[in-house]
């Protein structure tokens, strides 16, 4: 009976040992296992997480800046001045790196940095009413400033296009008249030009490509456009279109009527020469003149009587 008490309580005791070490192992194994998928988790983080935080963090920061002065300047900026804003950027040719978002964006920032810098300057040399007037002509300046771009831009692509138009004419009649379609004239002409009219023309070919009219394409390069003889051209073809008319006769009279105007707008130039030279005559090269001219007389003149 002795012998089988001993035997009992070592068995006893050896379960109780056996279940500890279980125990022990079994969370040692969750603890890996715990570990492992921590590891496994950080591994499988999302690729544009990672790149995003791989990403220096000036970019970073820059990225933020700009969404905060893009978000200022949307609340600045009426929702009509959003729309003429639109339709600068079109006349523009929407210039790259150009967008809505960095155009009210720089809006807000030209506006916080002329309203700095003019409040600062003057303050520095401790005038309050300089201070006062500086920073809110300066900050009205940044604020329109690129207004101010995107119209000499738009209005210098304008003038592109006006003084190409008619030699792109000419050369769309001629291809006409030798047998192409005007979609092959069309691509012949922005083919063996260059500059914003070519980029239109290609722009009106892309549109037909994807499945626009072409009267829908034309109608679309208007609206893109305020020169007034691009636009004559277009409503001329889209009559042309609608009533039936040989697309060669209009061409021919449409660049006949580009070359006389492109002579009535060079002697209207001519004749405007005397006119604006007159100003920089007088303030500038007359007041020179009578130096060069006058002035020895008068040095000798002044040594005399002393």
């Amino acid at each position: 009976m002795a012998l089988l008490f001993i035997l009992g309580l070592g068995a006893m005791f050896a379960g109780v040992i056996l279940a500890l070490t279980a125990m022990g192992v079994s969370g040692q194994r969750n603890t890996v296992d715990r570990s492992l998928a921590a590891v496994q988790a950080i591994s499988s983080v999302p690729t544009e997480l990672q790149r995003d935080v791989d990403r220096p963090f000036t970019e970073r920061i820059g990225e933020g800046v700009v969404g905060w002065l893009r978000s200022v300047g949307r609340h600045i900026t009426p929702q009509d001045k959003m729309a003429a804003l639109r339709r600068k950027l079109d006349l523009a040719g929407n210039p790259s790196g150009w967008t809505m978002d960095r155009v009210v964006a720089l809006k807000a920032l030209g506006l916080m940095l002329g309203g700095g810098l003019g409040v600062m300057l003057p303050l520095l040399a401790g005038s309050f009413a300089w201070a006062t007037v500086l920073g809110i002509g300066l900050a009205v300046l940044g604020y329109f400033l690129p207004n101010i771009v995107l119209y000499q831009i738009a209005y210098s692509r304008s003038q592109e296009i006006q003084r190409g138009l008619p030699d792109a004419l000419d050369l769309l009649t001629v291809s006409v008249e030798a047998g192409m379609g005007f979609d092959a004239a069309l691509a012949n002409v922005a083919r063996n030009t260059d500059g914003p009219l070519a980029e239109e023309f290609f722009r009106v070919l892309q549109e037909m490509q994807l499945g626009s009219g072409r009267l829908e394409a034309m109608r679309a390069l208007s609206d893109r456009t305020d020169v007034r003889d691009l636009q004559s051209f277009i409503n001329s073809m889209i009559q042309a279109d609608a009533f039936g008319i040989p697309i060669a006769n209009v061409l021919r009279v449409q660049a006949k009527e580009m070359r006389i105007k492109r002579s009535q707008r060079a002697e209207e130039a001519a004749q405007k020469v005397p006119i604006k030279i007159l100003f920089p005559l007088i303030f500038f090269i007359l007041p020179a003149l009578l130096v060069v001219v006058a002035g020895p007389a008068g040095i000798s003149v002044m040594q005399n009587l002393l």
